[in-house]
């Protein structure tokens, strides 16, 4: 299994504010993780999960 590839939020700024990293590349579950923990947990939301959780943002 190859690491993901790790993007951070278009909403985070750039002084180590409250970020947010997702990894969705390829057809599986979309990861989601603080950017300032990245050996911390991880949620993990199949795609449909993930899709309803941005349409109530």
């Amino acid at each position: 299994m190859s690491s993901p590839e790790w993007r951070k939020s278009s909403y985070s700024n750039g002084d180590g504010g409250n970020c947010v990293e997702i990894a969705d590349k390829g057809p599986g579950p979309v990861l989601v993780r603080d950017s300032k923990t990245p050996t911390g947990p991880v949620l993990v939301l199949n795609p449909t999960a993930w899709a309803d959780f941005l349409s109530r943002l």
